[in-house]
């Protein structure tokens, strides 16, 4: 096997044997843009219908393989499976000697850094996590959205301008994360992202319950708006009856959220997320300790 780094200009992989094991919607996106830069895919571990339709899409004439001899042709691995199943997974691999000296081990979980990659090390291989901080489809739109998309990435100073470079190639930016650091970073990311997720849903659905149709209509330019003023005023852009102190409005809230047939988890979550605010507000001195602490009475359990 030749070094990935034969011929290549500082920094840089070069042009490189790249295997792809998960063809989910972030393994196959990933494949296909390090495709799309130059780079030639040698197989792909499919496993699933869905996943073979998708590899079939996005990397057509591909062969999918299994993943030994994926491994066997590629210079390059990208691991895109779920964080739970990656330790095992590399850990069996590297006791059966698939992996080779120079081979590039890259996975793409938020939560693992390096060290769930540290079985490879004995065979010579060089480990790499890089995470793409973006919400998959699976379409190849996600293509194109990697030109606004930062990946959070983590290796060994020797080899972080090569996790760096290949973030730059699919078109993403790199932000190296400390180690120590990628359980706070993968926390924040599905804060933001998987909760919004299921705000969004939750108020929808109240939406729904009172014959409104097109939900997505009235909260679209709504969130929209909110999202941008957060990102560019933090919590100075809290606004709504817990930011104002607006005791009897919130009151009326979870009268009307834990009306018979509202879902719990509304309820539920409508008050972690005030009680969140109004300490937020406090800390800020938007609002006074009492008025906190009449707001904090109102959402108890």
């Amino acid at each position: 096997m030749t070094s990935p780094f034969s011929g290549a200009p500082a920094g840089r992989p070069g042009r490189l044997g790249i295997g792809i094991i998960g063809a989910g919607k972030v393994g196959a996106v990933l494949g296909a843009a390090l495709r799309n830069a130059g780079h030639a895919v040698t197989g792909v571990h499919a496993v699933s219908e869905a996943s073979r339709s998708r590899a079939e899409s996005l990397l057509p004439e591909v062969p999918v393989l299994e993943i030994p001899e994926i491994l066997r042709r590629s210079e390059l691995v990208l691991f895109a499976v779920p964080d739970d199943v990656l330790p095992e997974l590399i850990s069996g691999l590297a006791d059966a000697g698939h992996f080779q000296t120079g081979h590039l081990v890259v996975h793409t979980s938020g939560r693992h850094g390096v060290s769930v990659l540290d079985p490879v090390r004995a065979a010579g291989a060089i480990p790499l996590a890089i995470h793409p901080a973006m919400s998959f489809t699976g379409l190849s739109l996600d293509i194109a959205r990697l030109a606004d998309c930062m990946f959070g990435v983590t290796a060994d100073a020797i080899v972080l301008p090569v996790a760096q470079a290949l973030v730059v190639e699919m078109g993403g930016e790199p932000a190296v994360i400390a180690e120590a650091d990628r359980g706070t970073y993968h926390a924040a990311l599905a804060h933001a992202s998987n909760h919004l997720v299921t705000l969004t849903a939750q108020s929808a659905q109240l939406l729904a319950s009172i014959g409104v149709e097109q939900t997505d209509r009235m909260l679209s330019p709504l969130m929209h708006a909110s999202l941008e003023n957060a990102l560019a005023n933090g919590d100075g852009a809290l606004t709504g009856p817990v930011a104002r102190g607006d005791v009897g409005t919130v009151r009326r809230h979870l009268e009307v959220l834990g009306a018979e047939g509202v879902p719990a988890d509304v309820g539920q979550a409508y008050r972690a997320m005030a009680r969140a605010t109004a300490v937020r507000a406090l800390m800020r001195g938007a609002l006074s300790e009492a008025t906190v602490a009449e707001l904090l009475d109102a959402l108890g359990d």
